[in-house]
């Protein structure tokens, strides 16, 4: 999806920029775009402050990286594109949609503990970032991550392993759970997001009341 360019070398780099290898400035420049986009929000990265933390002159970041479109593209649908992908080859290995579903959420539980810069600057750039052509290639991959989980619900309502329940709307509960996980899970603290997640989804698909019986007891509203 991401269009490569031919380069030749900037004019302006500070010395030691040309000896460089191309690539690997680019993912330097890319891992500190993710950072800033994680940290203070796409809206309120500039291009001045990922030069500034690469020590670099901002003409030099220009010939990475033109202006912040070129950044989302690579910021965000890559990241989507990954998590789409990690995500699929999970569900794939599994039969009941029970096990899909656990699989699902385990796999971008895992994303996030694993790749958490690139999922909160994933996050954020897709909610801040502009409506171009490559939001709208951002929302389908989206949409791609979404329907997959939408899927294996209505598989399971299906098959009888789930109760009749609106499918979009179990969706996007289990959802939320993933996105306010982002926003208040720490690394490094007692649980993973991975276990983290465990509980939520053991949670979501068996409840918490103890038994049948108990339903009887639950004040109505």
């Amino acid at each position: 999806m991401t269009t490569r360019r031919v380069k030749t070398a900037p004019e302006n780099a500070h010395s030691g920029e040309a000896s460089a290898p191309q690539d690997n400035r680019e993912t330097q420049l890319l891992l500190i775009a993710r950072q800033l986009f994680a940290s203070k929000g796409f809206d309120r990265t500039s291009l001045r402050d990922i030069a500034d933390e690469a020590k670099i002159t901002k003409a030099a970041l220009y010939y990475y990286f033109p202006n912040k479109d070129a950044l989302y593209e690579r910021v965000v649908l890559e990241s989507l594109e990954t998590l789409v992908r990690v995500v699929s080859a999970a569900v794939e290995q599994h039969q009941s949609p029970t096990d899909r579903v656990l699989a699902y959420m385990r796999a971008s539980a895992d994303f996030l503990d694993e790749r958490r810069d690139q999922w909160l600057a994933g996050s954020n750039a897709f909610r801040q970032g502009p409506q171009n052509e490559q939001r709208l290639k951002a929302v389908k991959l989206r949409d791609t991550y979404e329907k997959l989980l939408r899927q294996c619900i209505m598989d399971g309502i299906v098959t009888g392993e789930f109760r009749p329940v609106d499918a979009g709307m179990a969706g996007r509960f289990l959802l939320s759970t993933l996105n306010h996980l982002s926003r208040w899970h720490k690394p490094g603290g007692r649980l993973t997001a991975h276990e983290v997640m465990e509980q939520f989804v053991n949670m979501a698909l068996f409840g918490l009341v103890a038994t049948p019986a108990a339903n009887n007891r639950v004040p109505k509203a």
